[in-house]
């Protein structure tokens, strides 16, 4: 085994099918990836797209967005996913890991995500590396 975590600097074909693997283990509801989505999403300077690799093969994917508000930098995870057929690895934790030193780097104040109770590894996971769980209420509203 060998995980490498790397922050994606360019849209190549290999992580547009990477994405496109991953993406649907996430969500069911997520259209595939075209090569301009994943050019926008490197070319965003708020955003930092986390990729683990397994001997080569993309194996998880992470997304960071670090942005400003008036009470501080903050920094937020989403679409953290690692391939069924890879979890138990690591990829994971190197993963969020790789984030938290990323947003120390940029100076953000906190990172938020958010996990579905069903996911009760990634929750695990999450309280293990530091993360705490916040009283709170997420809302959303669908534009589409």
């Amino acid at each position: 085994m060998s995980l490498s975590i790397d922050i994606a600097s360019s849209a190549t074909e290999e992580l547009l099918n990477g994405l496109n693997n991953l993406v649907p283990q996430l969500s069911s509801s997520a259209a595939p990836l075209t090569i301009g989505d994943v050019e926008a999403l490197i070319a965003n300077p708020a955003v930092s797209v986390f990729v683990a690799k397994n001997d080569g093969a993309i194996v998880g994917t992470l997304t960071l967005v670090v942005f400003p508000i008036p009470s501080g930098l903050r920094a937020w995870i989403e679409d953290v996913v690692v391939d069924e057929g890879a979890r138990g690895l690591g990829a994971g934790a190197a993963l969020t890991e790789a984030a938290v030193a990323e947003s120390k780097k940029r100076g953000a104040r906190s990172i938020d995500l958010t996990s579905r109770p069903s996911r009760e590894v990634a929750n695990a996971m999450y309280v293990k590396l530091g993360f705490e769980q916040r009283e709170t209420n997420v809302y959303r509203l669908s534009l589409k």
